[in-house]
């Protein structure tokens, strides 16, 4: 990222059926190119209704190909409005072969690269590890013309291994769509621990790795087929700065834009004065391949 760029992340409601959640992506993505914003991330799997609460085969037919026919609409909404666009997609590579894979396309329309989800969870309510093969494309940033994008997804976002290797290998921001939120059933106490913990993880990796970074979620209330309860998608979308402050943050109510400018001259001056980088004890880092050790 060689100089400023405007930032937005749209937290949108995803449960209104595929037709009506793209629209409203590509409405998103207009009034954010009317302020300016070179970069666009929509939330994980924006297009449909958050399906994994459930085992069913039948989703498999939600699959495209990539490049598809959402590829082809938001390559044109991409080149129209003049701006990045992330987005993921449920992607069917061949049959019984399927990803969550996000698609980057670069303001000419063409598609930058891809990225398809490393950590695959399987969680009551969350049960990705029926429909997503763990990604084997690694952990590598997508060059854009407006800088390198560490795009991960959701689950990976736990992990500091991804982040730090996609600023090794030269990120200017991470990014990280989610589809995240509550059981109902859960006490409020254990709710805001949750809340607290998936902020307060994706802050550090910006701290760690001195550079911005954009979280961005879906909005509202899905209900599970097999249950009564469902998922409360819980927002608090938001975009930090390379020391982790807060550049701007949603609730958990409103679907919204949040959208700021992004600094490279600040990621550099932070890795000035923290320089975690150079630190670095990679000598004594073997053990970091293991599952566990013994």
């Amino acid at each position: 990222m060689k100089k400023s760029i405007i930032a937005c992340a749209v937290q949108q409601p995803c449960n209104r059926g595929r037709e009506t959640n793209l629209a409203y992506s590509i409405s998103q993505i207009e009034q954010a190119a009317k302020q300016n914003a070179d970069l666009v991330v929509l939330p994980e799997l924006h297009l449909d209704h958050y399906f994994c609460q459930s085992e069913d085969t039948d989703c498999f037919d939600m699959a495209q190909a990539i490049p598809g026919p959402t590829c082809e609409t938001l390559s044109a909404v991409a080149k129209t409005n003049k701006v990045v666009i992330v987005s993921t997609i449920f992607e069917k590579r061949a049959p019984g072969l399927h990803h969550n894979t996000a698609v980057v396309f670069d303001k000419d329309g063409g598609i930058a690269g891809t990225f398809r989800k490393m950590h695959i969870p399987d969680d009551p309510g969350f049960y990705e590890k029926f429909y997503f093969t763990p990604g084997d494309l690694g952990f590598t940033p997508i060059q854009t013309s407006i800088g390198k994008l560490g795009v991960l997804i959701c689950w990976d976002q736990w992990y500091p291994e991804a982040a730090r290797l996609m600023a090794l290998a030269g990120a200017d921001l991470l990014i990280y769509p989610t589809a995240i939120g509550w059981n109902p059933d859960d006490e409020q106490d254990e709710k805001q621990r949750q809340l607290d913990a998936w902020i307060t993880v994706q802050r550090g990796h910006a701290v760690a790795n001195g550079i911005p970074l954009i979280a961005c979620n879906r909005i509202g209330f899905e209900a599970a087929p097999d249950h009564a309860n469902g998922i409360q998608f819980w927002g608090n979308s938001f975009i930090a700065g390379p020391q982790g402050e807060f550049l701007t943050h949603a609730d958990d109510q409103q679907d919204t834009l949040l959208i700021t400018t992004l600094d490279p001259n600040r990621s550099e001056q932070v890795r000035r004065i923290w320089p975690f980088l150079r630190d670095r004890r990679i000598d004594d880092y073997g053990n970091l391949v293991k599952r566990y050790i013994d």
